[in-house]
């Protein structure tokens, strides 16, 4: 991952404090409640370079031309390669530590992620420098922990909104034993040289008021609308994934939670059949299958998904996703359509809900 490295010199709103580390307070809860709708720019900026846009898009298998060629890109418009749909999770490990510093008494690397919201503006290119901008929109108990929701509206240099993310998560206050001996297990695994991350990791700005403009973009060399009916099934899929496939995602998306990678860290954490790919990995498979038969992966509008079960690897081969999809609804005053998609792992629904919103031309 490339690390962020200096601030935005085109911020075109002036920050109102520096706060990098919330007090601590008796009530996590009460604490959590009172920084929602509190929004936190960071103040580093992400520079996406071509390799990293190449290299992510095999990380996640997704084939399209327009992520490795600069020809294929023109043809569909574009002055640059176009990240996958996917590619600004590389931005999550300095967005997770800026929502973990908002909270006390959470430890959101062992929260659980339910829901993921991407909403595409325009897309991501290569030469874009990427800012975060976070804010915790809700807090409620749900499913015996705290349900958190978190927005992080993605902005480029020039302050425009190119990317809003929102993302589900299920934390806890308390921490039991076994919590603090896994924890101890995660340190000696993935922890050296933590300091030098915390010591590089971007202040939080809060921003005292903040109404960016959002990008636009329509496609015009989409799949075409008069193409498509309601009921057409997709192309379907199938994706391979190994151990050696989620260790080369965690390398490239700067994810090194071992419960990907190895066994006995994913045990510790109740996951009895041990590793189980990254949740944002299959997210970014269905993404690739989506715009692999619409055509120009930047006709991409909104990409849902609901967390259901997880795809657990054994140790002596690879595992088999299985990606279908079906035309659920054509708006054909906005030239757009919502695809239903399933994933399907050893005949289990890995998504409980997925859906993705499709420019057509």
């Amino acid at each position: 991952m490339t690390d962020p490295v200096a601030p935005s010199m085109t911020d075109p709103v002036a920050p109102a404090m520096t706060d990098p580390i919330e007090p601590a307070a008796s009530d996590p809860i009460e604490h959590a409640t009172s920084m929602v709708d509190r929004r936190f720019r960071l103040d580093s900026y992400y520079e996406v370079g071509r390799e990293k846009v190449r290299e992510y898009a095999s990380a996640v298998q997704d084939d399209h031309p327009a992520h490795w060629s600069e020809e294929a890109a023109a043809e569909l418009g574009y002055p640059a390669l176009i990240g996958s749909p996917t590619f600004a999770s590389l931005l999550a490990t300095p967005v997770q530590h800026a929502m973990s510093g908002m909270l006390t008494g959470y430890d959101l690397r062992a929260s659980v992620q339910t829901d993921q919201v991407l909403d595409f503006h325009r897309p991501i290119l290569v030469g874009d420098r990427l800012t975060s901008n976070v804010a915790l929109r809700s807090v409620r108990r749900a499913f015996g922990g705290d349900m958190f929701v978190f927005e992080n509206v993605i902005t480029d240099a020039d302050g425009v909104a190119v990317l809003t993310g929102s993302t589900s998560v299920i934390g806890r206050a308390e921490q039991s034993e076994d919590h603090a001996e896994t924890h101890r297990l995660l340190g000696e695994l993935v922890h050296r040289g933590m300091d030098t991350f915390l010591a590089r990791t971007p202040r939080r700005i809060e921003l005292p008021g903040w109404d960016p403009v959002i990008a636009t973009y329509r496609s015009t060399r989409s799949r075409r609308l008069d193409a498509v009916r309601v009921g057409d099934e997709l192309p379907s899929s199938t994706i391979l994934l190994t151990i050696g496939d989620l260790v080369r995602y965690a390398g490239v998306a700067g994810d090194a939670n071992p419960i990907h990678w190895h066994t006995e860290a994913a045990r510790r954490v109740g996951l009895e059949r041990g590793i189980v790919a990254h949740g944002m990995l299959t997210m970014a498979y269905g993404a690739g299958f989506v715009t692999s038969w619409l055509g120009d992966p930047g006709a991409l509008k909104q990409y849902s998904v609901r967390m259901s079960n997880p795809v657990h690897l054994a140790e002596g081969g690879p595992t088999a996703i299985d990606y279908t999809g079906k035309i659920k609804s054509i708006d054909p005053d906005t030239g757009t359509a919502v695809v239903a998609i399933t994933a399907l792992n050893e005949g289990r629904k890995i998504f409980g809900r997925a859906t993705a919103v499709v420019q057509l031309s």
